[in-house]
């Protein structure tokens, strides 16, 4: 039997959270859960809020890795474990801070006048956070340098992008993001880019920027950042993981640049992170959120979170939330080593796009997912125009916002709405620290490890093991010019057991290298050079 809105309005009532000192507000009350489910959870939660304070003290929390979890340092450097991290964190965040004010103020130029635009290198992590920054809080017609970001190693948008920057690359700073220097998403834009400044007759060092690891031995970057004397080099640390890096110099830096307020983003950031230390579940936004979410998908990940942001600048929130929750959460093994194969996949776009997009399946097909909503409550800064008498485009925005929700609540979709007044650096900072937290808590509560990521390194194992397959491939065709080779012969040349990858890497050396053709069709098709 459905509720009536005086039992719906009892319900909000009761599980409608606000939290002053970072502006945000937390509803729960469109998820079926009982009365016995917070106090039932009470003690797990609090048990996980505990662990969290242990690893802001500088715990070893990262245990494949020997490492620290320090992310919520880098907004508060007083809870660094160390003078030493204190100190440096303090200084990273003025060295950003002086480094932009002299590229604005033109102290620091490019070969053929001031710095207009900024090119960011970087993957994962090192990219979509301050790509979600950017869109967030920049504006074309205030953003001190235009910022682009190079976050894949796919030729074809390698040229584009190069190509709208080539005429004003002696006007571009380049910003080289990777903790070691040889990522090869980022090592191969870097060369690309670095291949573009030299047809442009442009010397790369002098408008290059390295963030990575201070250690001559670890880091690559490092090293060639010093020995060709870039413009600058800010540091990354070991212990922030990328997908909690944007308010380390990884996001501060570009947004630094770009002319956005980044005290007022490490100031919400800050501000999230002591109200979401409160030991009371009931208290701490992030607490409600996680249990938001332990709930909804019967605490295995069972239904997928879709994030539906109802402002465009939040359109890229989706794609930074999926890294965040993604990597942190799917995992395969508990704490204690048992297969558990936990996760929560996100998806989303934003509103009310979404609502002539996939809503319909939302509403009216399986039922294996739970929204959250995130309404910002102040539509634009200065008058609108009335769209029709007495309403504005925003009043729209928002009546789709709370209609959505409802359509959505009459076919038994669960959903969680969060709130802020208005879309500030600060706000942004505070939506950012929340579902870092968020994440903490509910890995906490499942017993994973949230700051590791096997599955990735794993991929990038498999990648490496396929390009010295190509290797031996190209060789052996090489050697034998004229003579034409099928899959199953190329996989016996080439000492491997798979003649399926092999047949997909010489169709990729025929369509790419010069010299390297293909003879018939299927899988019998024969290579030679």
């Amino acid at each position: 039997m459905k509720p009536t809105p005086s039992q719906r309005w009892t319900r909000f009532q009761a599980r409608y959270h606000e939290f002053p000192a970072c502006g945000l507000s937390v509803d729960l009350s469109r998820l079926d859960f009982d009365d016995g489910f917070l106090p039932q959870m009470a003690r797990p939660m609090t048990k996980a809020i505990e662990a969290m304070r242990w690893l802001e003290a500088g715990e070893e929390a990262n245990p494949d890795e020997g490492r620290m979890v320090g992310h919520y340092w880098l907004r508060h450097p007083a809870l660094a474990p160390s003078p030493e991290l204190r100190e440096a964190i303090a200084a990273a965040i003025e060295d950003v801070a002086t480094f932009a004010e002299s590229i604005h103020e033109e102290r620091l130029v490019g070969e053929r006048g001031s710095f207009q635009q900024a090119l960011v290198i970087g993957i994962g992590g090192s990219a979509l956070g301050p790509q979600f920054v950017a869109g967030a809080l920049g504006h074309p017609m205030r953003d001190k340098l235009a910022v682009h970001f190079m976050d894949n190693t796919d030729p074809d948008g390698i040229d584009r992008l190069l190509g709208r920057l080539f005429p004003s690359l002696g006007r571009t700073l380049v910003v080289v993001i990777s903790k070691s220097g040889t990522t090869p998403e980022t090592r191969n834009g870097m060369v690309e880019t670095e291949a573009a400044y030299r047809r442009a007759g442009l010397a790369f060092a002098r408008h290059a920027v390295a963030i990575t690891l201070f250690d001559e031995e670890a880091s690559a970057l490092y090293r060639r950042a010093r020995a060709e004397r870039w413009l600058a080099t800010f540091p990354m640390w070991d212990w922030v993981g990328g997908r909690t890096s944007v308010t380390s110099a990884v996001g501060l830096l570009p947004a630094a640049l770009q002319g956005i307020d980044t005290a007022g983003l490490l100031a919400g950031a800050k501000a999230c992170d002591e109200t979401t230390r409160a030991t009371d579940p009931l208290a701490n936004p992030a607490a409600l959120l996680a249990l938001g979410w332990y709930h909804a998908g019967e605490g295995r990940g069972t239904r997928d979170m879709v994030v539906l942001p109802y402002k465009d600048r939040l359109e890229l929130f989706s794609r930074y939330l999926q890294q965040l929750v993604m990597e942190s959460l799917g995992k395969e093994l508990d704490l204690s080593g048992r297969i558990v194969h936990q996760g929560i996949a996100v998806y989303g776009n934003k509103g009310s796009t979404d609502q002539h997009a996939y809503i319909q399946q939302l509403r009216d097909g399986p039922n294996d997912f739970f929204a959250v909503f995130i309404r910002v409550l102040r539509a634009r800064t200065g008058d609108s125009v009335e769209v029709e008498p007495g309403v504005t485009s925003g009043d729209y925005l928002n009546g789709f916002l709370l209609g959505t929700r409802s359509a959505l609540h009459e076919r038994e979709r669960q959903s969680i709405t969060l709130s802020v007044p208005e879309l500030t650096p600060f706000a942004v900072g505070v939506l950012i620290a929340l579902f870092e937290r968020a994440v903490g808590l509910y890995a906490q509560l499942v017993q994973i490890n949230a700051y590791h990521q096997p599955g990735v390194q794993a991929g990038k194992k498999a990648a490496d093991t396929v390009l010295k397959l190509q290797a031996r491939i190209l060789a052996h065709l090489r050697r034998h010019p004229g003579q034409a080779f099928d899959a199953g012969a190329l996989a016996s040349a080439a000492e491997s057991d798979d003649p399926e990858t092999v047949f997909l890497l010489a169709q990729h050396l025929a369509a790419n290298v010069p010299g390297i053709r293909r003879t018939g069709t299927g899988t019998s098709a024969t290579f030679a050079a």
